[in-house]
């Protein structure tokens, strides 16, 4: 179970990490072994266990989704939180942070058009009341961490192993520090609400596979995977052993043969829940009435290194 954590409460995970080691390029693709098949991020992996027909409209089929407001909220704190340690450990304010958020939104939108479809032309209140939003997630960050004792070893970083010979899994990083005694720590932030214990597997899901990698690349087992809920201004923390993490992968592997075998076989099944909801494909869902587009033809396998050569846009990428 995932514990909270107070940020007042002196522990291993509150000392100041000072190390700073330097981060490849998050446009550089990694290098990746002639007997790999495939590839897998823990996004689209979750999408696989969610729902198998999710997972093929994205994945397989490629089809297209409008960004969501809560969506663009995210990424675009996510961008913040980047940029803020930039600046000098004193100039790490709440207000710098605020006088980033217009900036960083303005970049957004010229990297990833799609973006800027959120808002209409005619509608500058909701714009700005977007921006008001994504700035008071903002001050949720302050509540639980001082970014002015930070100094992260890697930000928005592409990490990524190979298991079982022939998966390549790779995911990007919010944040990593490593203290002086050489202890990794996983950041993860999230925008939305801390979730509730039935769902606390899900969340951390994403982080174990970040700690899966490390502990194949580097040989250390983080010490701590944490969760910054900046909505409600909590922290989760979670220890992983080595022992979990070897269970872990071969559930990460089981799931990679699960769906070559789906391809193959051209079956992939939806399946029904609460987050049919927020699904943007209910018009091609079986489920709800719809039929699936033809299966693309010539797919045998995933390609090992579409998902790995950039960073996902929004949505569905919180990698």
């Amino acid at each position: 179970m995932l514990s909270q954590g107070s940020p007042s409460v002196p522990d291993m995970t509150a000392e100041p990490v000072t190390t700073q080691q330097p981060a490849a390029p998050a446009d550089v693709p990694p290098a990746v072994p002639p007997t790999v098949r495939a590839s897998l991020s823990p996004s689209r992996a979750a999408d696989f266990k969610t729902c198998p027909l999710l997972y093929r409209f994205r994945s397989i089929d490629r089809l297209p989704e409008r960004p969501t407001v809560e969506q663009a909220r995210g990424t675009l704190v996510h961008a913040v939180l980047e940029r803020l340690f930039d600046l000098p450990a004193d100039g790490r304010t709440p207000s710098a942070a605020g006088d980033l958020v217009a900036p960083q939104w303005d970049r957004l939108v010229t990297e990833q058009p799609e973006l800027g479809g959120i808002f209409p032309d005619d509608d500058p209140a909701g714009a700005a009341e977007f921006l008001r939003s994504a700035a008071a997630l903002l001050e949720g960050y302050f509540t639980v961490e001082d970014p002015r004792r930070l100094e992260p070893a890697e930000r928005e970083s592409l990490i990524s192993a190979v298991v079982d010979d022939e998966l390549l899994i790779r995911g990007y990083l919010d944040r990593l520090d490593v203290a002086p005694d050489g202890a990794l720590r996983v950041v993860d932030y999230k925008t939305g609400g801390a979730p509730r214990e039935a769902f606390e597997a899900r969340a951390l899901f994403q982080l174990k596979f970040y700690a899966l990698v490390l502990w194949r690349t580097r040989g250390v087992v983080p010490r701590v995977l944490r969760l910054l809920y900046l909505r409600d201004a909590e922290v989760l923390d979670y220890a992983p052993d080595a022992d979990e993490l070897l269970r872990f992968e071969r559930t990460v592997v089981a799931l990679w043969r699960a769906i070559e075998q789906a391809t193959q076989r051209q079956d992939f099944r939806p399946r029904p829940s609460r987050l049919c909801d927020w699904c943007s494909h209910q018009a091609l869902c079986p489920s709800f009435g719809g039929t699936p587009p033809p299966f693309p033809v010539g797919v045998t396998g995933a390609d090992p290194l579409r998902d790995a050569r950039t960073r996902p846009a929004a949505p569905g990428a919180d990698e």
